[in-house]
């Protein structure tokens, strides 16, 4: 009996193009030219120049550390079941403490007399979307 590839779905090809060994620095040197670009365009070419190498050199970095760090290996292309619960909790952490300096910031600007704005905004963001993110989740089982 000839067994069917299975196949190829989106979600496998997104999986396999970030587990790929070029996928970060690559990324990173991306968001660099991005932000040279930017800064170029904003009239501060040494601030773009510097957050490029700056990148690049994270970059470099990953892709020289994943070859003898499991944690660095881990959170650039060597997904395992671990890995992605380590991430799923360090990203919980991090969204908290972005959450909380958002709250302290607007706070800070209301007692200011400010709007509290754009803070506001990106509290109302956030807080839409893990609404809509926990309704997804209870939907899909």
């Amino acid at each position: 009996m000839i067994r069917e590839p299975s196949p190829v779905t989106v979600r496998s090809r997104c999986e396999a193009v970030m587990r790929w060994k070029w996928f970060m620095p690559l990324l990173c040197l991306g968001l660099g030219v991005g932000v040279f670009v930017a800064s170029w365009l904003g009239g501060h070419r040494g601030d773009g120049v510097v957050s490029l190498a700056v990148m690049a050199g994270f970059g470099l970095f990953l892709l020289l550390a994943a070859r003898r760090s499991e944690t660095v290996r881990g959170l650039t292309s060597g997904r395992d079941e671990r890995f992605a619960q380590i991430d799923l909790r360090a990203t919980a952490v991090a969204g908290l403490a972005v959450i909380t300096a958002l709250i302290v910031a607007w706070l800070a600007a209301v007692a200011q007399g400010h709007t509290g704005s754009p803070y506001g905004w990106l509290m109302a963001i956030g807080g839409l979307t893990y609404i809509a993110a926990v309704a997804f989740f209870r939907w899909r089982g």
